[in-house]
């Protein structure tokens, strides 16, 4: 299954984190100033949990915790693909992308961290909030939910099609179908940035910006 389906969490809280890229602190403190109960609430990860940051190991670690539920991003991908290789161009791939944090940590408790963790990375999230329901992909969802599972790893992982501007420069704001809402990363934005009834959530934690934690609730309420 390409894609995870969680019910309502009738005892918490859900949040959902923009790219995180090795910056275990900042989520750390993002977390606290929320009273984040790991044995209520749940955290929703769009992806992209490793490189260009130094915590990354512990970073890529939280989808082991029983309370995190990541999708896999384009850098998990990157990082399977070039640990299980071992060298050559997918190696070159992941380094110029940020994986250098392997050889602060070493590659073999990367590669078995990543190995742990990768049944744990699906490549969509469904979230269940009362009659209201939130998605969750990496990169660009299908423009109908309902066709989640026979959209391409590609096209979920890596693309920016809403960025692309059309004819009258304006960013594409199609809506997504079958769905209230869809969450994603990705793409740095200054802020978060509706696009339809998509949520661009990565706010740069990695390049200067911050890392943006939005509740569930919250989303869903402010869907435009």
């Amino acid at each position: 299954m390409r894609c995870t389906r969680h019910g309502p969490n009738r005892k918490g809280r859900d949040y959902v984190v923009g790219d995180v890229h090795g910056q275990y602190a900042q989520l750390m403190e993002a977390l606290e100033r929320v009273d984040f109960d790991v044995a209520r609430d749940r955290l929703f990860c769009v992806g992209d949990l490793v490189d260009r940051g130094e915590a990354s190991l512990a970073c890529l670690a939280l989808a082991l915790e029983p309370w995190c539920f990541a999708v896999m991003g384009n850098h998990e991908q990157m990082a399977i693909t070039a640990l299980a290789e071992g060298g050559g161009m997918a190696w070159d791939l992941w380094q110029r992308n940020g994986g250098n944090w392997v050889f602060l940590d070493g590659v073999e408790e990367a590669r078995s961290t990543m190995n742990a963790a990768r049944p744990h990375l699906p490549l969509a999230r469904e979230i269940c909030a009362g009659q209201r329901r939130l998605g969750v992909v990496h990169a660009d969802p299908p423009d109908d939910w309902g066709q989640i599972e026979q959209t391409p790893a590609e096209h979920l992982l890596w693309s920016r099609r809403r960025f692309r501007r059309d004819s009258g420069g304006s960013l594409d704001s199609t809506r997504v179908e079958g769905v209230d809402a869809v969450v994603v990363g990705h793409t740095i934005v200054e802020a978060p940035l509706w696009l339809g009834n998509v949520l661009h959530l990565d706010t740069g934690a990695c390049a200067g910006g911050r890392l943006t934690l939005a509740a569930v609730d919250d989303i869903l309420d402010a869907i435009p």
